[in-house]
């Protein structure tokens, strides 16, 4: 065999190997593809029980109750198609509260239950820390024209 035969034959070997690994590679990860689950998307496909999945939506209004061990919360998720009962033990983020976004990571409860072990909690586009707020609302109050109060 001639050597340009050779370098043919290990070049297309080895496009072969990086498309079968690529391959391997996406099928392992086709369950994996979706950053979080929806509730409508469980309610849809399934629990995917026994693995470690993220839940993501947000937190129904009055639903936030804690035990009386003082560190476990339950609360429910719901992206207004479908509802998810959640349990989480631990500390909140300060950011977490009903009406807002969430995305909880834990395992899905043979019962239908999602029993978090972190809690990310999500803000909006717009936030702005409270002393950053506070300095712009003073930075925008100029001089009142003549004959009216300034507001403080």
């Amino acid at each position: 065999m001639k050597a340009k035969h050779q370098r043919l034959t290990l070049a297309l070997l080895a496009v072969g190997a990086i498309a079968g690994a690529s391959g391997l590679a996406l099928s392992a990860l086709k369950d994996q593809a979706a950053f979080f689950y929806a509730p409508g998307d469980v309610a849809k496909g399934g629990l995917p029980i026994g693995r470690d999945v993220r839940l993501g939506g947000m937190v129904e209004g009055g639903s936030i109750k804690k035990q009386a061990d003082g560190v476990t919360i339950n609360f429910v998720v719901t992206d207004g198609k479908a509802q998810v009962p959640v349990t989480f033990s631990g500390i909140t983020p300060d950011l977490f509260k009903e009406k807002s976004g969430v995305v909880a990571e834990g395992r899905f409860q043979p019962d239908g239950r999602f029993m978090a072990t972190n809690l990310l909690a999500k803000h909006d586009e717009r936030y702005m820390p409270p002393q950053m707020a506070g300095k712009m609302a003073a930075s925008t109050v100029g001089p009142a024209p003549a004959g009216k109060p300034q507001l403080q």
